[in-house]
């Protein structure tokens, strides 16, 4: 087994499914091999690396996922990765009306071979941030960088903050009191792993060290609490940055996602 195949085999036994304790509103439920998770601003859908079934029956399960969140009005995303099985998933997935967003690198990267104090260019100060109020900012900031609206981020590190706050770590990047850049840690109680989110950067402060002296900041956070790996689901942007700084691809991530038509 190669040092990649080791990282595989842990990510697939030790992060697939979810945190162990959802935000208030947010339920889980379990329909055969798939665990359904309820009350974020999308359905999401959660599988093993291989969901077990085949042909007609794998179908009828990608059908009532659609059928669920369809009942309720709401979009669905069905996360896949490159190595699930059975191979013709995701051929299911787009016949049943599922479209692909982006896909991204699974990256995993040693926690300890990270961790260093973080370097800011001058004008920016790095905070840990657990307001309600910060967490608006950061959603604006959010929807500023990506044209969309993205309040439901606000709601949903709200969220995550009042279920448990040690599960989650949000960091802030301010330059003259604006948010300028914004990163997460979710740590996975029973784990190695803590993984990294969020990293958008204002297009002003680009290429100026932020979002590296964020990922070293995690790390030290990550450390301290005993996390041996830190796993990203990286963008085409930030992949060329995490692998510079030691993180290793091991396999890829394509959310599918179906939303109901529009009235």
């Amino acid at each position: 087994m190669t040092d990649i195949d080791g990282l595989l085999a842990a990510y697939d036994e030790q992060m697939r499914g979810v945190p162990p304790t959802p935000p208030q509103g947010v339920s889980y439920e379990q329909d055969g091999p798939v665990l359904r998770i309820v009350g974020q601003f999308r359905g999401f859908v959660s599988t093993p690396p291989d969901v077990g079934v085949r042909g007609a029956e794998l179908d009828r399960l990608i059908a009532r996922q659609r059928g669920y969140f369809a009942a309720r009005g709401e979009a669905v995303e069905w996360k896949t990765r490159g190595h699930d099985r059975p191979a013709d998933l995701t051929d299911r997935l787009r016949a049943a009306g599922f479209v692909p967003e982006e896909p991204e690198t699974v990256l995993i990267g040693r926690a300890e071979e990270l961790a260093a104090a973080p370097v800011l260019p001058d004008g920016v100060v790095l905070r840990r941030v657990t307001a309600d109020a910060d967490m608006h900012r950061i959603a604006a900031m959010e929807s500023a960088v990506w044209g969309q609206d993205w309040s439901w981020l606000g709601e949903d590190l709200i969220g995550r903050i009042a279920a448990d706050p040690d599960e989650i770590a949000v960091l802030v990047a301010e330059a003259g009191g604006e948010v300028v850049c914004a990163a997460w840690l979710a740590f996975r109680e029973g784990t190695e792993f803590a993984s990294l989110w969020g990293g958008s950067t204002v297009p002003a402060w680009r290429g100026r060290g932020i979002y590296r002296a964020l990922v070293a900041a995690r790390a030290e956070l990550a450390v301290a609490r005993g996390v041996r790996y830190l796993q990203v689901d990286a963008s085409a942007d930030s992949s060329p940055i995490l692998h510079r700084l030691g993180f290793r691809a091991v396999t890829t991530t394509t959310p599918y996602v179906w939303s109901p038509p529009r009235s």
